[in-house]
C-alpha cells in the first residue's frame, strides 16, 4: 500500500508519534509530510509511560520488542493510537485499549513476503546443512575438508517433497506460492478454510492457479516432509511430543510465527533422537533469551526474530502505518 499525498498537511498541530522500536525512513517521511512530529528514541519499557506523558505523545508505534499492557494504557490518557508494525498483536492489550477509546492498528500484509522468504532460507539452508557447515568450515575447513565434505554429502532437494503449512493466512499463502514455484506439493491445515486456490504470479505477467488441499493437523503431520507454522500465539503448544511422534522420520520443521507454538523441550528430544532431521527457528519460547539447549543444538538453524526485517517490508510497514494514522485522525477531526 502506498502513502497517498492527498492526506498530507493535516491540521494536526504537530501531534507527536513515538516509534519506539524504530520505523523506516519512508514511514518517517510520510508521517512528517502529514504534519506529525516523529520521535525514534528507544525508550526502556519501565520508562515508557513517563516518556509518553512528558512528551505529549499521541501515537505509539511498536514492533515486537515493546509491550503495551493495561498499566501503560491507564497511565497514558493522551494516547489516541497504538500501532504495531507487523501482524501479531500479542504484545498489546488490544481489547483493553479499544475499551479505553484508543485505536489499535497493525500492518498484517506488509511483511508476508519477507517472512515467507525467510522460511525458505531456513529450508534451503537446512536440507544442505548450511547452518552447520557455516559454523564448522571456518574452524576446520583447512584441515578436515574431506571429512566435512563427507559429513554434508547427504543433502536432499525440496522439489517433489510435500510441505505442510499450519495456518493458512496471508503468510501461509505466500509460503505456498514459493513452494509451488520450487516444485513442491503443498497441503495446509486451518480451521477457517476448506479448499483454497492460490495464484502464483510470474515476472512476465503470466500466472497459474493451484488448488490447495486442507487436511487435519494429524494428516498434515503424517504426510509432510517439512512443516512450517504460521499461527498466532497460543495458550497451548501447537506442536508437542504427540505431534512430533506423528511426523515422518527425518522430517524438518520451521517456526517463523510465534515463540511458544512449539514445545522446545520436545523439539530437542525429537532432534537428538533423529526423529526430526532439523528445525529452523526465527522465534523462541524465551525471547529475548532463548534456551541454551536450543541455541547450541547443531540441528537447529537460527535467526533472531527477523521475519519482517527486510528493507522492503519495513518500507511497506512504515507507509501503511502512516496512512492509517492520517486517516484515523483526519476522520476524528472531521
Amino acid at each position: 500500500m502506498t502513502y497517498r499525498p492527498a492526506l498530507s498537511k493535516l491540521n494536526l498541530n504537530k501531534m507527536k508519534v513515538l516509534a519506539n522500536d524504530g520505523i523506516s525512513q519512508s514511514g518517517i517521511k510520510a508521517l512528517e509530510t502529514a504534519g506529525f512530529e516523529v520521535l525514534t528514541t528507544t525508550v526502556a519499557q519501565e520508562q515508557l509511560a513517563n516518556f509518553i506523558n512528558e512528551n505529549k505523545i499521541t501515537v505509539l508505534l511498536v514492533r515486537s520488542a515493546t509491550t503495551v499492557r493495561k498499566e501503560i494504557i491507564d497511565a497514558c490518557p493522551g494516547l489516541k493510537i497504538i500501532g504495531r508494525g507487523g501482524v501479531g498483536m500479542d504484545n498489546i492489550d488490544v481489547d483493553y485499549a479499544k475499551d479505553k477509546g484508543i485505536h489499535v492498528i497493525n500492518t498484517p500484509a506488509a511483511s508476508s513476503q519477507s517472512v515467507a522468504e525467510l522460511v525458505f532460507a531456513h529450508l534451503f539452508g537446512s536440507v544442505r546443512f548450511l547452518h552447520d557447515s557455516n559454523r564448522n568450515m571456518p574452524l576446520d575447513g583447512d584441515t578436515q575438508f574431506k571429512k566435512l565434505k563427507k559429513n554434508y554429502a547427504n543433502g536432499v532437494e525440496l522439489r517433489g517433497k510435500t510441505l505442510g503449512i499450519v495456518g493458512f493466512g496471508r503468510i501461509g499463502k505466500e509460503v505456498a506460492k514459493i513452494a509451488l514455484g520450487v516444485g513442491m506439493k503443498v497441503i495446509a491445515t486451518d480451521k477457517e478454510i476448506g479448499k483454497e486456490v492460490i495464484t502464483v504470479a510470474f515476472y512476465n505477467g503470466q500466472s497459474i492457479d493451484v488448488e490447495i488441499e486442507s487436511v487435519s493437523l494429524e494428516d498434515l503431520l503424517k504426510q509432510s516432509d517439512f512443516v512450517t507454522l504460521h499461527v498466532p500465539a497460543q495458550k497451548e503448544y501447537v506442536i508437542g511430543k504427540k505431534e512430533f511422534d506423528l511426523m515422518k522420520n527425518g522430517a524438518g520443521i520451521v517456526n517463523a510465527a510465534r515463540g511458544g507454538v512449539i514445545d522446545e523441550v520436545a523439539l530437542i528430544d525429537a532432534l537428538d533422537s533423529g526423529k526430526i532431521a532439523f528445525a529452523g527457528l526465527d522465534t523462541f519460547e524465551e525471547e529475548p533469551k532463548p534456551a541454551i539447549k536450543v541455541l547450541m543444538n547443531g540441528r537447529v538453524s537460527l535467526t533472531p526474530h527477523i521475519g519482517a526485517a527486510t528493507n522492503e517490508a519495513q518500507d511497506r510497514i512504515g507507509t501503511e502505518l502512516a496512512e492509517q494514522i492520517s486517516n484515523l485522525l483526519l476522520t476524528k477531526q472531521n
